[in-house]
């Protein structure tokens, strides 16, 4: 991936600490940018232009840093330890037992109460990357072992925003990062994403109990309403009767990639002309139409987020793909938002 953008850093605000956050805006030689906070790795702006050239931004973000403080819509950030649902706020590991903090009824959603959403991290950069790292302690929300981590943001003169993790654990434990921008590729502030083109490549979902939590089974797309193998209309989508859709309110699935080398997904808007496809080496994509939205200036599908990531619950789903981490190994995943205009 080369890379040909520079890097610059603004005061974006004060904690009630009187910590700084800092934000790094990346830009490239074709006015695509990228602004990344230190609170949360928060991906705040994705300015890019149209077909006619307009700049505007892609993703849901807020202007100060008041409105991010106490948000519960993850808006742009980065997720951890682990994305997604783990069912009643335990897993089991080499035979022990592990109680997490408890934040989406019963269970764990989105590494707990104080997850990496919610840490100022350490921030580094070199032309055209912006390196953020943090540790996570020994038992932080539970979780076993000390998380030591990095996430690394560039933006190429291919207009691909590219996002990488690495984690190292002193200990076995289990982790699942993932990016939570929702994208809403209009630009327009007030509008949502009914008009909208979604393609994503799965055959295959997760089915989920009311709870939302999975079954533990995988079943296919075809013959429901969230068969995305071939570009559909977002409005026809979320405003189905199927009770898949019914149940969530929208879309909040995941789905299982067939990794075919192609794109995971892709997302379009034909009257922009603006277009996101994506990339990544996660085996699935939640794909979440901000259903239950409730930042100032946001309602119900004013954005959607696509999720790379495991399978939700995979610490206690023996047949999803495994999430453990163990002493000496690496973690690595990487996903490329590639945006474009026609």
């Amino acid at each position: 991936m080369s890379v040909a953008s520079r890097l610059s850093r603004a005061l974006f605000g004060r904690l009630p600490d009187g910590r700084d956050v800092h934000a790094y805006t990346l830009t490239n030689g074709n006015s695509v940018s990228v602004t990344v906070l230190t609170l949360g790795g928060i991906v705040q702006s994705v300015r890019a232009p149209d077909r006619e050239g307009r700049i505007g931004d892609i993703v849901l973000g807020f202007d100060t840093l008041a409105p991010y403080l106490g948000n519960r819509d993850y808006l742009g950030a980065v997720i951890g330890r682990y994305a997604n649902r783990i069912a009643r706020g335990r897993f089991r590991l080499d035979d022990r037992d592990y109680v997490l903090s408890r934040n989406d009824g019963e269970n764990t959603l989105h590494g707990g109460a104080q997850g990496f959403d919610k840490v100022l991290w350490s921030a580094t950069g070199d032309g055209g990357r912006l390196l953020l790292t943090h540790e996570s302690a020994d038992g932080d929300q539970g979780f076993p072992g000390k998380l030591s981590l990095s996430v690394a943001y560039r933006l190429n003169d291919n207009n691909e925003f590219a996002i990488a993790y690495e984690a190292r654990t002193s200990a076995p434990t289990v982790i699942n990062l993932t990016n939570h921008s929702y994208w809403r590729l209009s630009g327009e502030r007030d509008d949502r994403i009914l008009d909208h083109l979604l393609q994503v490549d799965a055959d295959r979902f997760t089915p989920v109990d009311a709870r939302m939590v999975p079954l533990g089974t995988m079943a296919a797309v075809e013959g429901t309403a969230i068969d995305l193998c071939e570009p559909r209309r977002l409005g026809d989508v979320l405003r189905s009767t199927d009770p898949l859709i019914h149940a969530a309110q929208g879309l909040d699935h995941n789905f299982v990639l067939n990794n075919r080398g192609g794109p995971a997904a892709r997302l379009f808007h034909q009257g922009s002309g603006r277009s996101v496809e994506v990339f990544t080496t996660e085996p699935g994509l939640q794909v979440y139409s901000g259903n239950h939205l409730a930042s100032p200036g946001l309602r119900a599908w004013s954005g959607i987020a696509l999720e790379t990531q495991h399978f939700p619950d995979s610490p206690n789903q023996q047949a999803f793909p495994s999430t453990v981490l163990r002493l000496g190994e690496l973690f690595q995943s990487s996903t490329i938002f590639r945006i474009g205009a026609t």
